[in-house]
């Protein structure tokens, strides 16, 4: 019977931080879809729109590190629960903004309210499944990542026609909140046991230890280089098709979803693919996708049709979410519970510097060659060959026995 109500609680934990992070990833897609119309309304150029998103993902990351720490120092439900309100009632701030340097600021608030999430939402799946299960857990919770931003253009555009996209983000706001009450409603139930997790793990490593660790900072390389690709495309690609192949909004909202489903799909195999064929060979699986993905993002910039550019992009997301899986699947695999808040947190922070980094230099990039995007394909291909080079350094991670057993020895690879 205390079988079948543990099966029960990690499942329902998994849906409940799963559906919040579909619900992040809609309210973080709203800007791109929103972005021809805001830089309408506010005459902004292509650079201008590119810090719009970019400064979002600068406080955002700033908040990895920290916000990981305080899910392994407080507990991850009540940051997680904490970061849904805030980020909610940030997006319909947005709806509000006046001038250019209103909605920067609340899209850096945005950026620290949604921040602590991510840290707080894979602690949470890494402390009620077994060392067995959990890089597949991990992978199957990063999917909803995607899942999201599937949802998103589905919601987002036919709002933005219907009401406008100022109304559009008191909306979106709004439904995060509900979601907030109700995660406070049904979390209620689950009480968390720190005592006993840390007791549990009482000799794990340092933070500082952390900090020292190769293979922490080659993950975090490795996550920017993808992350750039992932970052850059979801912040640009649907002005690319405004712009350049001449898609409507309402075509680009059945259009967007289709990479998204993929990118899905590549994230939940990436636990699975890593433990079946490439445990201690990890660096293969990395680099064999990070190269496709290269190669498949210039099939993508080379393509003459509309269709074709569909089709490449579909397979760019499932590739680069493969990679950017198999590093969180790697991480869950020999960092233990009361320290995945902080180590997810920081390699997610050189995804989230990516996430800065990327629609600004695209932007950039973009006005800097009179509105040719050719310049900015290149740079993603010389980004994710970056993860490619650093993967192939990585050095095998020595294989976890279950928790009764590591407990003893709770060292990291070096």
């Amino acid at each position: 019977m205390s079988t079948l109500k543990g099966v029960r609680s990690k499942y329902f934990v998994f849906t409940l931080v799963y559906i919040g992070y579909c619900i992040c990833y809609i309210d973080r897609a709203a800007i791109s879809l929103a972005l021809t119309y805001i830089g309408a309304e506010f005459s902004l150029d292509a650079t201008q729109l590119g810090l719009v998103v970019s400064v979002f993902f600068f406080s955002y990351a700033l908040m990895q590190i920290p916000g990981g720490w305080l899910a392994d120092k407080f507990g991850s439900n009540i940051v997680a629960l904490i970061a849904i309100l805030l980020w909610s009632l940030f997006t319909a701030m947005t709806g509000m903004a006046w001038s250019l340097v209103s909605l920067l600021f609340i899209r850096i608030l945005f950026g620290i309210g949604e921040g602590a999430y991510p840290t707080a939402s894979l602690k949470a799946v890494s402390e009620v499944f077994p060392q067995s299960q959990r890089p597949k857990a991990v992978t199957g919770m990063l999917s909803s990542n995607y899942v999201g931003s599937a949802i998103a253009p589905l919601i987002i555009a036919p709002l933005i026609l219907a009401v406008g996209w100022r109304s559009t983000f008191y909306i979106i706001g709004v439904i995060g909140i509900v979601f907030a009450v109700f995660y406070y409603i049904w979390l209620r139930p689950t009480k968390q046991n720190i005592a006993a997790s840390q007791a549990k793990t009482k000799n794990s490593i340092s933070y500082k230890e952390l900090l020292k660790s190769t293979i922490i900072w080659q993950l975090v390389i490795i996550c920017f280089g993808v992350s750039i690709v992932n970052k850059g495309l979801d912040s640009w690609m649907p002005t690319y098709l405004l712009n350049v192949r001449g898609v409507d909004l309402k075509a680009i909202s059945i259009l967007v979803p289709l990479p998204f489903i993929a990118a899905g799909l590549g994230a939940a195999l990436s636990g699975w693919l890593m433990m079946k064929f490439f445990q201690q060979k990890e660096k293969y699986l990395l680099s064999i996708v990070s190269i496709l993905t290269a190669v498949l993002i210039y099939g993508m910039y080379s393509s003459k049709t509309l269709t074709s550019v569909i089709i490449f992009q579909i397979l760019v997301y499932f590739f680069k979410s493969i990679a950017f899986g198999s590093i969180f699947a790697l991480l869950a695999s020999f960092i233990l519970p009361d320290k995945f808040g902080s180590a997810s947190g920081i390699v997610n922070f050189g995804g989230q510097i990516a996430g800065f980094v990327a629609p600004l230099a695209i932007g950039f990039l973009i006005d800097l060659f009179n509105g040719s995007y050719n310049a900015a394909f290149i740079f993603l291909i010389a980004a994710v060959a970056l993860s490619f080079i650093v993967s192939l350094t990585l050095r095998a991670v020595p294989k976890r026995k279950e928790e009764e057993d590591v407990t003893a020895n709770p060292t990291i690879a070096q």
